[in-house]
């Protein structure tokens, strides 16, 4: 990734407001890595800062939640009330991708259906936890009020409509996916978003 021309930076800094971490506080709170033109509201949530690297041009919203091993690379909205629990597998955004209001994402999750306790008030031999990586390779966003469990793949350009739910599946490429489950409605234009893509860098 280029670094970024100064008029993207006027572009990410013109939506700083007085409820976002300034740099300065951003660099204390202990990501793993944390690029340019960061812009995190107060009101969100980090834990395990130590786990989360951070990209370039990203800003994440009043009260998301992020969690576990995490990885953010460039452009990447997460809006207002998204919550990304990364666990031990982790979940990684590629550039261009973003996440609406209350879209959830979870590369950890307990067996429901075969004969265990739940949740994190009881000990690790009477769970089954699924851990399974979360990937969104490039142009890739998942709509309001979605979820999206352990193991789900995002292929370049595959998103996910609003509440809906992919549950462990491998989306294709350049495809908009809405339901429960998730099932392709209609097929997304590749060469004009890449073509923006080309001239917006």
């Amino acid at each position: 990734m280029k670094k970024p021309l100064n008029i993207i930076t006027n572009l990410m800094q013109s939506q700083r407001n007085k409820s976002h971490y300034s740099d300065d506080e951003l660099q204390n709170i202990g990501f793993r890595e944390i690029g340019d033109n960061v812009l995190i509201s107060k009101f969100a949530r980090i834990y395990s800062p130590e786990k989360i690297t951070l990209k370039n041009n990203i800003r994440i919203d009043d009260f998301a939640i992020l969690s576990g091993k995490i990885t953010i690379g460039n452009f990447v909205h997460i809006a207002n009330y998204a919550s990304i629990t990364g666990g031990k597998s982790g979940v990684v955004f590629g550039d261009f991708c973003g996440m609406s209001s209350y879209a959830k994402i979870y590369a950890s999750s307990d067996d429901f259906y075969n004969g265990n306790l739940i949740g994190p008030c009881i000990l690790d031999n009477f769970r089954n936890v699924l851990h399974k990586e979360v990937i969104l390779k490039r142009h890739n966003h998942i709509g309001s009020h979605s979820l999206v469990l352990p193991g789900s793949i995002f292929e370049i350009g595959a998103s996910l409509g609003a509440m809906s739910l992919n549950i462990g599946r491998k989306l294709k490429s350049w495809n908009y996916y809405f339901g429960n489950p998730a099932k392709i409605i209609y097929k997304i234009d590749s060469k004009k978003i890449e073509q923006k893509e080309f001239e917006f860098l």
